[in-house]
């Protein structure tokens, strides 16, 4: 028979036990968290050349109003030029923790010549979060529904992602992109992943004591799906500088990079990061029938090269690539880091386009 005061050594034991786990759990995350904080810190100091005018809010007409979900969840859209002067209407959609400021340099780019419309990802910006849990799945119906409110019958859209944005068009293809022609005549995805986009990371050091594996694959759950308030300060901006930017950075693009994350709400950045935990929209490539342009920065950390790869490698496979895109020394955020270079492939990208369609 079991006595009392077996009992009691036995729950003794086990929570030594379990405070000791505890103990070495909290260790491993000490240490991924340190190798993490020495990368950061060898960054070098951001170039100090002034502002960036293409990063200014745009002073030309922009145009506001929302986007009704099937869920009735409201999205903030906005939109500059005439959709009649054109066949084709650019759609840019922006990625995690970001808003349609993100996309001031492809306004200012394009000005009132070229009808574009943004809008906030659901949680961000102005967009309403809702009441449902973000999923994978909803970054495409969001954006369908989008383009049938915005984008006219007989139009055509081109749609531009970065990030989670590319994401988004990806999700979008797996759901409604059967003939997906008629409606789209060329994308962009840029800085994005299709599927293992927080396990794949490399803002968490490889070169790590085999001890720290479990922390690291704690410290990239944190990163994500945390929702504790971020300030805008000099140490979150050497994060953001780390995150999100190559090493070689202006200082203009890590202060907007920083001041734009410390604006998000906490809940949809975490909820979202938790979402994209288990993403994989790499079928909806399979769905993509137009012209579709791969970007990415030599030093993207947060979604590096080898996605792009991946994606790449399928849409040549099936004849869909229109070309593939390694900005060097940039990192993350290359819609402004690299604005010229990028806004030339978008004015390539569209003239092709409308030579094809004879417009």
């Amino acid at each position: 028979m079991t006595t009392k005061s077996t009992w009691t050594r036995a729950r003794r034991w086990a929570t030594i036990g379990a405070v000791g786990a505890a103990g070495v759990a909290a260790a491993e995350l000490a240490v991924a968290g340190g190798f993490m904080v020495r990368e950061v810190l060898k960054y070098p100091d951001p170039v100090q050349d002034g502002p960036d005018p293409m990063l200014a809010p745009p002073t030309h007409p922009m145009r506001s109003s929302v986007v009704g979900t099937p869920d009735g969840t409201l999205l903030h859209v906005v939109a500059s030029g005439d959709v009649e002067d054109a066949d084709e209407i650019v759609v840019l959609i922006h990625g995690w923790t970001c808003n349609t400021g993100f996309w001031n340099a492809q306004f200012n780019h394009f000005g009132s010549d070229r009808p574009m419309v943004a809008y906030d990802q659901r949680g961000h910006g102005l967009s309403e979060m809702g009441t449902a849990a973000p999923t994978t799945e909803m970054l495409g119906q969001d954006l369908q529904a989008v383009l049938e409110a915005m984008i006219p019958e007989g139009k055509r859209a081109v749609l531009v992602g970065h990030s989670m944005g590319g994401m988004t068009i990806m999700s979008w293809a797996k759901q409604f992109g059967a003939g997906m022609e008629d409606r789209v005549s060329a994308i962009v995805l840029c800085s994005t992943a299709a599927r293992g986009v927080v396990q794949r990371q490399h803002l968490i050091p490889e070169d790590m004591p085999a001890v720290a594996g479990p922390g690291k694959r704690v410290l990239e759950r944190t990163f994500t799906s945390s929702r504790l308030p971020l300030p805008s300060n000099s140490l979150t901006e050497k994060f953001s500088h780390y995150v999100t930017t190559g090493p070689v950075a202006r200082q203009a693009h890590v202060d907007f990079t920083d001041e734009m994350i410390a604006s998000c709400s906490p809940k949809a950045r975490g909820a979202w990061g938790s979402a994209m935990y288990s993403l994989d929209v790499l079928s909806g490539l399979d769905k993509v029938t137009v012209p579709t342009a791969v970007v990415v920065g030599s030093a993207d950390l947060l979604t590096p090269v080898e996605h792009a790869q991946e994606m790449a490698k399928v849409l040549s496979r099936r004849g869909f690539l229109y070309s593939y895109n390694v900005y060097e020394g940039a990192g993350h955020m290359v819609p402004y880091e690299r604005s010229a270079e990028f806004d030339a492939l978008l004015d390539d990208l569209l003239s092709g386009v409308s030579a094809a369609t004879g417009s």
